[in-house]
């Protein structure tokens, strides 16, 4: 028997050893069942009573939220023609039944026009109605001639919990209508926009919000507006589980003026005030409050009878009025009075504690708007 025979032997074993190892390899499915078949579905049973709650939830809402789309107007050099860039997008809610479309200062900033989509693929064009730098929050219009979508149901922000839930709706880079769920993470928080505006006594929240949530709703367990979602922290510009809303309170308080006047004028006690003034009053009397340097001829504080720093001939003054609390809560600088006055409303009369030649005395002012505020 010669190697050529006996190699070939050795190669047919082989081939047949493999063959055999191959075969044993492959699974049974392959082997005995060509016509394979799906599974079967096992039921999963009925959706859970938080699952069918937050279902409901989108459902009933979604139709109260809008897509924003603005471009900005560019001039071609060449041409001198005009024509409009797209500048970005952003989300809105359906504010009342006239068509006022609430969303942020910050979506709508540097834009030549805007367009609103509904829920349904309707779009319309917009009209910037007011809008406010301070609180980041603005007022649009459309005209829906016919099934206009519902506003959004209102709640409150002052009685806030940490630990309760929310639920955000918004259109996330040009995502439309996406649902992020999560929970209260913090109240009174506060944000600089790195353009001189601060905005305070925000809501933090845990649920996703990226580019294109501004200006959404964030709402409660039960489908109410508790803030209007503005802005994100994130060192990387990722979604770092950070985001912030502004109170509903003060979007109550804020939007009807700018509906009404364009712009917001929030209330004013009608005096001039210096924080060094104040630093000067702490320490020649020892008293935190706010020195009211001058009184505005015909405001609301003159009415009331307050009074401001008096100088004499001889160079000599007496210190007006200082106000060291509002409805009996202290105001020991200027900054405090702002953040009070702010949360109140034009017309509502307020108790100032005033410290007058060494007495303190009570005096009721009725608020009035701030002259040539936004």
């Amino acid at each position: 028997m010669n190697n050529r025979y006996l190699t070939r032997i050795w190669l047919g074993t082989l081939t047949v050893a493999l063959a055999a190892v191959v075969w044993l390899s492959m699974p049974s499915w392959r082997l005995w069942t060509p016509d394979a078949k799906p599974r079967p579905v096992t039921p999963r049973g009925d959706l859970s009573a938080d699952e069918k709650a937050t279902i409901a939830l989108f459902e009933h809402c979604k139709n109260s939220v809008v897509y924003i789309a603005t471009a900005k107007a560019v001039i071609d050099p060449w041409s001198r023609s005009v024509f409009n860039m797209p500048r970005g997008t952003g989300t809105g809610f359906v504010w009342d039944e006239a068509g006022h479309i609430v969303t942020n200062y910050h979506v709508i900033e540097g834009a030549s026009e805007a367009r609103v989509r509904l829920n349904d693929g309707r779009d319309y064009p917009a009209v910037l109605v007011g809008a406010s730098r301070r609180y980041d929050l603005a007022v649009l219009r459309i005209n829906v001639p016919f099934h206009p979508p519902a506003p959004v149901m209102i709640g409150t922000s002052h009685d806030l919990r940490v630990g309760q839930k929310v639920f955000a709706i918004g259109n996330p880079f040009g995502l439309d209508w996406t649902l992020t769920t999560g929970i209260v993470s913090a109240l009174h928080r506060s944000m600089d926009e790195g353009n001189g505006v601060v905005i305070r006594d925000l809501i933090q929240t845990d649920a996703a919000i990226n580019p294109g949530n501004s200006g959404g709703p964030l709402l409660d367990s039960a489908g109410r507006l508790i803030g209007v979602n503005t802005a994100i922290y994130s060192p990387s510009g990722a979604y770092a589980g950070i985001g912030f809303a502004i109170p509903v309170d003060t979007v109550n308080r804020v939007v009807p003026r700018l509906i009404a006047h364009g712009r917001y004028l929030p209330p004013d006690l009608g005096i001039e005030t210096d924080a060094r003034l104040n630093r000067l009053a702490r320490r020649r009397l020892g008293v935190e409050g706010v020195m009211v340097a001058r009184v505005r001829p015909g405001s609301a504080a003159q009415k009331a009878g307050l009074r401001g720093i008096r100088l004499y001939p001889d160079g000599s003054f007496d210190f007006g009025d200082i106000i060291v609390a509002v409805d009996g809560q202290s105001v020991p600088d200027t900054t405090t009075l702002a953040e009070v006055l702010a949360s109140r409303h034009v017309g509502e009369r307020v108790t100032l504690t005033v410290l007058r030649n060494g007495k303190l005395f009570d005096i009721s002012v009725t608020l009035e708007a701030q002259r040539g505020a936004r």
